[in-house]
Order: structure tokens, then C-alpha cells, then sequence
């Protein structure tokens, strides 16, 4: 976006500067602010660069404070509001096994992610899968820091 503006302020300073004009003071006048458009594009532009050379990872610390601001809540609530709750218990066997079972047999929350993302296949109960596939659409459509929050919780039932 701020290569775009700066681009536009660019251009219009070359418009005015080549607009010269009839009159000698209508002409340097222009000239005058054509250039002072021009050097402010230049310093803009300048300070963007300068800017995304000192912290190249100032976009990303953002997106992740986005992330983690989207909805504040933390594992166990996103588990009872995503429907979770309906087929899985703590410790005991339902519709679907145990979040005991599954924080076992999934072993680590990398594989568990990929899994509550569409990236993997079921490992615990494969034949349940079908029940399950609604509630993934819950769990693909959720930022980051909110699917780690719910990971995190379904990994501490031991």
C-alpha cells in the first residue's frame, strides 16, 4: 500500500512539473510545488525502505498479536463453544474416544494441528471419522492462535 502511494505522489509531482504553463509565475509556481511533491515522494519512500530493512519482522509480530487477540478464549472454552463437547469426554469414551485417548495416541501437538486442519489423517478412531468431518470445518476455519489454544488443552488431558 505504501508503495502505491508513493508511486501516486511520484506521478502527480512529474504531472505538475511537466505542466509548465504560460505564465512565468503561474509556471514557476507550479514548478516549485511539483518539486516539493517529488521530494516528499522520495522521502516517503525512503523512510519505507528504511523501515522495512530495520525490522523485517515487525509484519509478522503483528499478525501474530492479530492472531492472538481474534478471540481471547482460551482451549477449554473453544472446545465446549466448537461442538467438541457433543462426542468427546475428558476421560471416558462417547461418540468419539477420550480427549484422555486422543492427547496419547496423537502424542504431540504438531500432528494433532495438522490433523484439526485437514492436513492428516485420523489416527485414533479412523471409523469415527465420518461424525467427525462437520466439526473440522470448525476447526480449518480457525486462526492460528486459537486452534494452538485448543490443541493445548486437548494435549493436557492426561
Amino acid at each position: 500500500m505504501k508503495n502505491y502511494l508513493i508511486a501516486l505522489l511520484a506521478i502527480i509531482g512529474l504531472g505538475l512539473a511537466s505542466c509548465g504553463g504560460g505564465n512565468n509565475k503561474e509556471g514557476a509556481s507550479e514548478n516549485n510545488e511539483a518539486q516539493a511533491v517529488e521530494q516528499k515522494a522520495e522521502e516517503v519512500q525512503q523512510q519505507a525502505e528504511q523501515q522495512a530493512e530495520a525490522t523485517p519482522a515487525a509484519e509478522e509480530n503483528k499478525a501474530e498479536g492479530e492472531q492472538a487477540a481474534a478471540s481471547g478464549k482460551d482451549g477449554k472454552t473453544l472446545f465446549l463453544e466448537s461442538g467438541c463437547v457433543a462426542c468427546h469426554k475428558e476421560t471416558e469414551k462417547s461418540v468419539g474416544p477420550s480427549l484422555k485417548e486422543i492427547a496419547a495416541k496423537y502424542g504431540d501437538a504438531a500432528k494433532m494441528t495438522a490433523f484439526l486442519k485437514g492436513n492428516a489423517e485420523a489416527i485414533v478412531d479412523p471409523a469415527q471419522f465420518s461424525v467427525m468431518q462437520p466439526n473440522l470445518e470448525i476447526t480449518k476455519k480457525m486462526n492460528d492462535a486459537d486452534l494452538k489454544a485448543l490443541v493445548d488443552y486437548l494435549m493436557s488431558i492426561k
